[in-house]
């Protein structure tokens, strides 16, 4: 029985690694990938963390895994099958309202099926992060932080004064054309329809901006490049007119997916997916925490995610005193 199990061991996870181990925590950490470090592995220089300018993406994760290896944090490799909350709850059709509320603090308990065993735990942290929606066309694997870039303000200051291209159309998609037109000498915006799907507000805004060129009815077929992106071939589903673009950067804003599907049937869920959770990272579901990515908020960044994991071992903290 641990104090509290943490799924995923991203910067969310390793950071709440390292709070629940010196806080004095049992704790165990599920990654399912052989490496920590999430998403960040991926990606070629993060230059937003503070006191760390330029630091290579896979260099960030190791720092952090190196850090909780050091404390003596546990970790297990196993994929995450289910979830369940057991103990208290199972009891509740025999106990009075009042008195389910009091045995469900004190006694609830998850119980993790994994693909190495089960594992029980008075708490978990939800740690599993999101991943972003692929285009899935040639070239977008292979240049990966090498000019393909899913976070405009992870990397757009790479490309200050460069020509780039945001492929989308909605609320993401608008809000990083405008980021990027602040400092790119100019900014396509690549929507497959005949109008954005963004707020008007945005829509308004990007459509003012003298550096930045609106491609309707138009998809992505190629990214082309060797070692960097260079051009982009895209099409006009209406006409089939294929031309080529040349340029740096690629932004893909086309959708983020919350890996939080094994916990929906506990808590609640937006309408995106993402568990819901204030910046106590508490979830409806007592005793389960929602940290980083996965959790519904409006910035995802590595430095949030590092928040995250702090703020819900600290919940746990005081919800395990209770």
């Amino acid at each position: 029985m641990y104090d509290v199990v943490i799924v995923g061991s991203g910067p969310a996870g390793l950071s709440a690694a390292i709070y629940a181990k010196r806080a004095g925590l049992s704790a165990l950490t599920l990654e399912k990938n052989p490496m920590s470090g999430g998403q960040v592995l991926n990606t070629y220089e993060v230059d937003n963390y503070p006191g760390l300018p330029g630091i290579n993406g896979f260099e960030l994760g190791m720092k952090f895994r190196e850090h909780a290896d050091k404390l003596g944090c546990e970790f297990k490799e196993a994929s995450l099958i289910s979830v369940e909350n057991i103990g208290a709850w199972e009891e509740k059709a025999e106990l009075s309202a009042a008195s389910v509320d009091a045995k469900s603090k004190k006694d609830q308990e998850f119980l993790l099926t994994t693909d190495q065993g089960e594992i029980r735990a008075r708490t978990v942290i939800a740690a599993t992060g999101a991943s972003h929606a692929k285009l899935n066309v040639p070239g977008e694997a292979e240049l990966a932080g090498m000019g393909v870039s899913y976070c405009a303000t992870c990397d757009g200051a790479f490309f200050r004064g460069k020509v780039t291209a945001v492929a989308g159309g909605g609320d993401v998609a608008v809000e990083d054309a405008i980021f990027l037109a602040r400092s790119c000498e100019k900014v396509y915006l690549i929507h497959r329809r005949d109008e954005l799907r963004a707020a008007a507000v945005l829509q308004k805004e990007v459509m003012a901006l003298p550096n930045v060129e609106i491609i309707w009815d138009t998809v992505v077929e190629k990214i082309n490049g060797k070692e960097q992106v260079e051009s982009l071939s895209v099409k006009n589903v209406k006409t089939g007119e294929t031309k080529e673009l040349i340029l740096q950067g690629v932004f893909v804003a086309v959708g983020i997916i919350p890996a939080g599907e094994v916990f929906r049937d506990l808590a609640e869920c937006n309408e995106k997916g993402y568990l819901i959770a204030g910046e106590d990272c508490a979830t409806t579901m007592p005793g389960l925490y929602a940290a980083g990515d996965v959790r519904g908020k409006k910035l995802r960044q590595i430095v949030t995610a590092v928040a995250d994991g702090a703020n819900a071992v600290t919940s746990i903290l005081e919800y395990l005193a209770n």
